[in-house]
């Protein structure tokens, strides 16, 4: 493994949980109507969630995708839950950029609606992508990493 791999896994952790703290205390200050907090929070932590996008994306496509690596009899629960966190992310991805439109645009009565279905989906995604993080790295040796452009290249 290289160390620009390990390192972007390490980076893109602690930009995913960073950002649902920044969501977790904005959700409390709003409650608070604390308004101003709020704002900020929660762009702070877009800001970190689009971060985690794009360098995931970026060391995706340059770098590659790490295997599992940890015993085959767990292969199976470590593919599913990954997909399970996938989607949930997707998900999570589409519910902020509404709310976050529904917030520039000033349409509290919608914002206030759909924001905390989008930031508890978040919650979950954040939780299950540190579970994937420590499957990966921590608790087990990581797999191989295949580079997409290589393989696309032969």
């Amino acid at each position: 493994m290289t160390f620009a791999n390990l390192f972007l896994s390490y980076f893109n952790e602690a930009c995913i949980i960073s950002s649902a703290i920044c969501f977790a205390f904005g959700w409390h200050y709003i409650r608070k109507h604390r308004v101003r907090t709020h704002r900020r929070l929660m762009l702070t932590g877009s800001v970190l969630a689009a971060l985690f996008f794009i360098t995931y994306v970026a060391k995706t496509i340059f770098i590659g995708d790490t295997l599992f690596g940890g015993p085959k009899s767990l292969k199976g629960f470590y593919y599913t839950f990954l997909q399970s966190h996938s989607i949930l992310a997707t998900i999570a991805a589409i519910l902020g950029v509404i709310t976050l439109v529904y917030a520039f645009k000033a349409r509290f009565r919608r914002h206030r609606k759909i924001a905390p279905w989008t930031v508890v989906i978040w919650f979950i995604t954040a939780a299950t992508g540190l579970t994937v993080f420590l499957l990966l790295y921590v608790f087990y040796t990581p797999g191989q990493t295949a580079g997409l452009l290589n393989a696309w290249l032969g």
